[in-house]
């Protein structure tokens, strides 16, 4: 049985902080808000997997209220969704993400977030597809406020 799971997030800019990506850190003026290190790909893939899986979304498994995943890496987040998975009989077909945003730009980054990803899901690198685009300046992505970020993905039973 195949089962099918979505997932979107978004952050704001803010100063201060690193800008995390799929695990990689870009460099760039400005960081985004969050609880843990605010990873707006890697947050998308979470809730797509946990839909799938029919497991809620990342605010019930990692609650933005618990100071124990406060600044937390977020691929910590995604291994720990991926051993969730596993002990509910789940592996995963393919993970297909896009980023949106328009600032900064992100091609030279996305074969290492494809890595990450890859390894932290127990993947192929040919199962993970990550895309960028922009919003052609329209709304708060094109007005450079933020960063969005969807997914979808296909799991299996074992």
């Amino acid at each position: 049985m195949a089962r099918i799971g979505q997932g979107l997030d978004v952050h704001k800019f803010v100063s201060g902080r690193p800008l995390i990506i799929g695990g990689v850190k870009i460099d760039y003026k400005y960081g985004l808000e969050g609880h843990s290190d605010a990873d707006v790909l890697i947050h998308a893939i979470i809730d797509s997997l946990l839909g799938a899986a029919g497991l809620g979304d990342i605010g019930q498994h990692f609650p933005d209220t618990d100071e124990a995943f406060k600044d937390i890496n977020s691929r910590k987040l995604l291994r720990t969704v991926v051993e969730s998975l596993k002990s509910n009989n789940y592996a995963i077909g393919n993970i297909d993400a896009t980023i949106i945003c328009e600032t900064p730009k992100l091609q030279t980054y996305i074969t290492q977030m494809t890595a990450n990803i890859s390894d932290d899901c127990n993947c192929d690198l040919n199962d993970i597809n990550i895309k960028a685009t922009t919003t052609e300046k329209l709304g708060f992505i094109g007005r450079s406020e933020g960063i969005g970020a969807q997914a979808i993905c296909l799991i299996r039973a074992l």
